[in-house]
């Protein structure tokens, strides 16, 4: 059985919207058992918006955050330490990156690691000339339209 939509008949009638039908089909691709490390996302205001992921025993040189374009990246790296033989390990302390997929103009803020939670904070920043503008309506006359001078006729 075939899960993947057919985004091709609206490729037809759409300009510009590649980058949504590709964010589309990757996010069918993804792997349902990837859960780990937990996170959230919460929105703090109108264009602020946080991630915070449980990254129990992780230290800050052990995390690695890079943006690339429209993709945060968050990767956690651990050395492997010989403290003695485990008899029961509940705690995950494995390798990771899980990938996200930010909005146009989205850029990392900064990032923070305090008892055990990253918290990375987002602020979508629109450019001054993408933002909306009123367009006043004045009452000064219309500049008066160019004549091409030519042969005058005659009468």
């Amino acid at each position: 059985m075939r899960n993947e939509f057919d985004f091709a008949p609206l490729y037809r009638s759409s300009i510009g919207f590649d980058r949504l039908f590709n964010l589309l089909n990757s996010t069918e691709r993804l792997q349902a058992g990837d859960t780990w490390p937990p996170y959230d996302i919460i929105k703090t205001a109108e264009d602020n918006y946080r991630i915070q992921m449980a990254v129990a025993g992780f230290a800050d040189a052990d995390l690695e955050i890079t943006q690339e374009r429209n993709v945060l990246v968050v990767k956690g790296q651990k050395a492997e330490q010989a403290d003695g033989e485990y008899l029961h390990r509940g705690i995950a302390g494995r390798n990771f990156e899980r990938r996200f997929e930010l909005a146009d103009h989205v850029k990392v803020e900064n990032a923070a690691l305090t008892d055990g939670l990253l918290s990375i904070d987002l602020k979508r920043e629109i450019p001054e000339a993408m933002k909306p503008r009123k367009i006043a309506i004045g009452d000064q006359p219309r500049a008066t339209p160019l004549q091409i001078d030519g042969e005058k006729q005659i009468a």
